[in-house]
Parts: C-alpha cells; structure tokens; sequence
C-alpha cells in the first residue's frame, strides 16, 4: 500500500492540513476550523480530521486511507502534557506526533539553518534555532501569556471600552464602536466575555489596528503596549541566535510589523516556505527517514 504522510497546522483560529506521497511531494490541502487542543480538546479533534479528510479529498485520494497515514501535527495548546495524551489516541492516523505550531513554521520559514521565527496570531510564540537546538520562547496559552496575541488584543479592546463606558478613561470613536456591537449594553459585554473563546476575542484584534491607523488613542495606547512585548520577546530570541535571520509569522506579522523596534525590523526576511510545508519536512524527517535509517 502506498504510503502517505500528513501535515497538520492548527491554531485557535483555524486548522490547516496537507497529504504527502512518501518522498514529501504534496498532493493535496484541507482546511477547517479552530484547533487548539488546550482550550477545546475535542472540537480540535473534529476539525483535525475534518481538514484531514478535506487534503485527501483535494488530492483526489480514498478517505480510508487516512486511517494508514502517518500524521506530524503542530497544535496550539501542546504545552499541556495530560491534553496531548488525551487527544492522540483520539486522532485517525495510523501513527501521529504532536509539536508545537510553533516548530512546523520554524522549519518552514527557515528550511535548514540558524535564525528565528516570531507567530503572532491568535496566540504568540517564538522559536530560535541555533545548530541543533531549538529553543521556546512563550506559547503558554491565553490564560498565562500570549502577550501581544490577536487574543489579548481583543479581551484589552473590550476592556478598554468598559473603562471607557465608566469614565475611566476616555471615550474614543474605537470604545463606541465596541460598545455598540454589543447594543450599548456592557452586560452583553460581560456576558460573551464569560463564554469566549481565544479564537473569539482574536476576531477583535484587526479592529485594533484599523482604529490606531486612524489615529484613535485607544487603539494606538493598545497596539503600542501589544508591539512593545513583542519586541521584548524579540530581543531575549537574540540574545539565544546573536542576531540572524527572523521571519515574522501568523495573521497579525503583516499589521505588527510596522510598530516593531528598528533593531527587529533590520533583521527580518521572507519566510523560505508555510507551516504546512514544514509539518510535511518533519514528517518526512520523523516517519521516513527513521524507518530508512536515514540520519
């Protein structure tokens, strides 16, 4: 039976997947929703082997074969040890391994060689690479990290708009908007904060810098406060590689990276492939090459 590979990248937005022939020549792609193992565990799992399914589909293969795929998964959220274990027996492949998101993207955006990689997206995490080593920097999640997360934007825009709402600070075109979505009542507010999700408050996050390249105070206080912990996190990645290549990933790279310190800024360079190319790389490297022999 042919073999196959499978590339997973899943975030707390979206899920992304890709099959591969054994030699790692993509032959097709699916997508699906949120999966971020730590905050939703099972819906991680559904929409896992939904965007599964969809590659499989698109490369015009046998959905049954994925039962017989060998599968290296980057997930948000795989920083919690008893989450890991609970979902991978649960997965519908016939061996799986699950990294960070983080560690696909690193091998993606750099291919081979030192540097380092900033995700900025729903959440946040950094991975410098120096020979052999590969060091973490962040990805604890929303409820301890992911400063500067499309996440943490949006929970501080709608803080920002209830202390706006009693006159703790001030009001701006950017707090009413907020307030409005939710029919002037910080009630509803509250109550959708109570439910929410990463993911949900993350659908704030380009609000965000729409305002603060109007102008808007609050949108600016916001953003620059978010830009400032990330270039923090940027320099301790450069005290690990001396500098060196820096590839800025995730939905919000393109908006942040104008309010980054010029000392990233320099250092920044285009990303050699995606995500998904970098899961099928590992793939490749963890499920092939073991079996050959192949150092």
């Amino acid at each position: 039976m042919q073999r196959y590979l499978v590339g997973v990248d899943g975030g707390g937005t979206s899920c992304r997947a890709a099959v591969a022939d054994a030699d790692g020549k993509i032959l097709g792609r699916g997508k699906s929703g949120a999966s971020n193992i730590m905050s939703a565990p099972d819906q991680a799992i559904v929409n896992i082997t939904d965007a599964a399914r969809a590659a499989f589909a698109d490369a015009g293969l046998d959905i049954g074969l994925l039962s017989h795929a060998s599968a290296y998964l980057g997930l948000a959220g795989n920083n919690v040890e008893n989450t890991v274990s609970y979902v991978l027996p649960r997965l519908p492949f016939a061996q799986s391994l699950i990294e960070s998101d983080g560690m696909i993207a690193l091998q993606g955006a750099l291919g081979e060689g030192d540097g380092a990689v900033a995700i900025l997206g729903t959440g946040t995490i950094y991975l410098a690479r120096t020979g052999n080593d590969i060091h973490t920097i962040g990805g604890w999640g929303y409820h301890l990290g992911d400063l500067g997360s499309g996440a943490r934007l949006g929970q501080q825009a709608l803080q920002q708009s209830l202390l706006a709402y009693d006159g703790i600070a001030a009001s701006t075109p950017f707090t009413r908007s907020l307030l409005e979505e939710f029919e002037a009542s910080p009630r509803r507010m509250v109550a959708f904060s109570q439910a929410a999700k990463p993911g949900d408050f993350g659908r704030y996050a380009p609000r965000v810098f729409d305002f603060a390249s109007a102008g808007d105070e609050a949108a600016l206080s916001i953003l620059h406060q978010s830009a400032g912990f990330i270039d923090v996190a940027l320099d301790r990645v450069s005290e690990i590689t001396g500098g060196g290549r820096l590839c800025l990933l995730g939905g919000l790279s393109g908006l942040y990276a104008p309010f980054l310190s010029a000392r990233h800024k320099e250092r920044l360079v285009e990303p050699v492939a995606d995500a998904l190319s970098g899961a099928i790389a590992l793939a490749k490297g963890t499920f092939i090459h073991q079996e050959r022999g192949v150092a």
